[in-house]
């Protein structure tokens, strides 16, 4: 039986060293705050949503909720994200990707002030993870994929891992960020060849693919470590799953993180982290 690399505890090492952080800037007259941009009702934003929500109070970060219906208009979007940005007590926001396809995804991105881009969806912050920079913040699923297996102890240095995915979201900034830790890094995505034969390959393998149980038994190796970053909602089922077939994987690899309880609740405390980062910086400029 392989190893559950549950999130809780990576989380909560992560929690307890913000919350002296938080107290610092309430002596200062700040509360942390961060605004939730959301599109319709997705079960699986939902589901992030609780979580973030539940992190961001167990630290003392305000949220506030901005919910459009999923036919709003692109002015309706632009006209939120312009009260994001122009509100000085909200210092970092997060907007629920992907939109729907009748809205334009980049320009809602780019309209962003970056000082409040907690999430990695503008682009001077990409810049900063493909140049291995200081700007801006790193997506913080990426950011939490490298939190929790420093967490266990895995050493990245020299490791083979492959990515399944090649996102903007996660698949690509993963890969720059184990990149940028010495990793060797090989990318695939659904349409590799053979995904099988890379993925089984891999001593780290990070499924990010963005459908469910894309990564099955044939993916899988003994003494693999398997890091689950899906969440998709399966109907028949009526449960959250990942990119991961976890029943047909779990029992041939050496650790594997479970969907929910996973990567997600890692997720969640790297959004609290930045949010308040993003504070410090804007006490910083005054």
């Amino acid at each position: 039986m392989a190893e559950l690399l549950k999130g809780a505890p990576v989380a909560a090492a992560i929690t307890e060293g913000l919350i002296p952080r938080v107290e610092a800037l309430a002596a200062r007259g700040v509360t942390p705050t961060l605004a939730i941009v959301r599109v319709g009702e997705r079960e699986d934003d939902l589901s992030y949503e609780r979580g973030a929500k539940k992190r961001c109070a167990k630290v003392g970060i305000d949220v506030r909720e901005f919910v459009l219906a999923s036919d709003c208009s692109q002015h309706e979007l632009m006209d939120v994200i312009a009260q994001v940005n122009g509100d000085p007590s909200i210092h970092g926001c997060l907007m629920f990707r992907p939109l729907p396809r009748t809205l334009d995804q980049d320009a809602a991105c780019a309209a962003l002030d970056p000082r409040k881009d907690v999430d990695c969806i503008t682009a001077g912050s990409l810049y900063g993870v493909f140049a291995n920079r200081p700007t801006g913040f790193p997506p913080c699923t990426a950011e939490a994929v490298v939190a929790l297996l420093d967490h266990y102890g895995y050493e990245l240095s020299g490791a083979r891992v492959t990515v399944v995915g090649r996102s903007l979201v996660i698949g690509k900034p993963v890969s720059m960020m184990l990149q940028a830790r010495n990793a060797t890094v090989t990318m695939c995505h659904t349409r590799t060849s053979d995904l099988a034969g890379e993925c089984s390959r891999a001593q780290i393998l990070v499924a990010a693919a963005g459908h469910a149980r894309t990564v099955g038994a044939d993916c899988a190796a003994p003494g693999q470590v398997v890091v689950d970053v899906g969440i998709n909602w399966d109907e028949s089922a009526g449960r959250l799953v990942g990119d991961v077939d976890f029943e047909g994987v779990e029992p041939i690899v050496s650790a594997i993180t479970p969907v929910p309880g996973g990567v997600g609740s890692v997720t969640t405390a790297i959004l609290a982290r930045h949010v308040i980062e993003a504070a410090e910086r804007t006490m910083q400029e005054q």
